[in-house]
């Protein structure tokens, strides 16, 4: 890959891997847009840890608390607020790492179709500007029940169907249970964190088993890339939804699933 290329591919997924419009609609239209092939399973793997890394990096105080807020909770068996929420982000990981473990062959196979991915951006979007439209509250993270959590782990599990988005089905979800918009986006990118992990870690070790030749540049310039616009990214979108909400991004999503209808009907 040249370097515009790389550059090109990092930005939209540090930028789309966190807003609420669907990272694999975007990676679909790449190729329709440019002569561009496949970047390949290893250019996946810096992609994600760049993402990570920037997730990690903004979220570094409150992770540290909950880590060990987390460990204490293993040692004395009380469980304080951060070792809640800590609890909370474990246990939400687990439906969308098991269905992502017995269904992910059925997806790549038969889901990941453009129209698809057109119906997950519309018919999801249109969920997401109802959950804020209507349904948000003010509570904040910290203020989820057990039945919460379970709700928004298993809505995490539908971001498996491509053009659903991972981080707006967890809010629509969050703003359904009457979470603030801060709150419901914030859960969300802590959300994310085991999410990259693992899908880092399967992809991982899909190219350690293929043994292929690396292009350590593109790497190296594609993570660093991905987690700059992903850092920028959770930054500018927290205070934007604090003041304007979701409803640009569910006009964008309706636009970006009949663009796709259109190219690929």
């Amino acid at each position: 890959m040249d370097l515009l290329h790389v550059i090109i591919l990092a930005i939209i997924q540090g930028l789309t891997e966190f807003l609420p419009v669907s990272s694999s609609a975007h990676l679909l239209l790449v190729p329709v847009v440019t002569s561009w092939q496949d970047q390949g399973l290893a250019f996946d793997v810096a992609l994600h840890i760049g993402s990570l890394s920037a997730v990690v990096i903004y979220f570094r105080h409150e992770i540290a608390r909950m880590w060990w807020a987390w460990v204490q909770s293993l040692r004395t068996r009380q469980v304080d607020e951060d070792g809640k929420l800590a609890w909370a982000v474990l246990l939400a990981t687990i439906p969308v790492a098991v269905a992502g473990l017995l269904f992910n062959d059925v997806i790549s196979s038969t889901l990941r179709s453009p129209l698809v991915v057109a119906a997950g951006l519309i018919g999801f979007g249109i969920v997401l500007g109802i959950a804020d439209w209507r349904h948000r509250g003010n509570r904040s993270e910290y203020q989820m029940s057990r039945w919460n959590v379970l709700c928004i782990a298993l809505a995490q599990a539908l971001a498996l169907i491509p053009g659903t988005s991972r981080s707006g089905i967890t809010i629509t979800a969050a703003l359904f249970l009457g979470l603030s918009r801060e709150a419901a986006a914030r859960f969300s990118f802590l959300l994310s964190i085991p999410v990259i992990a693992l899908a880092g870690g399967y992809e991982t070790l899909g190219l350690v088993q293929a043994d292929t030749d690396v292009d350590w540049l593109a790497l190296v310039v594609g993570a660093v890339v991905s987690g700059l616009s992903a850092y920028l990214c959770i930054h500018y979108f927290l205070a934007f939804i604090r003041k304007i909400g979701m409803q640009p991004f569910v006009v964008y999503r309706i636009l970006l699933g009949l663009l796709l209808i259109w190219f690929f009907w």
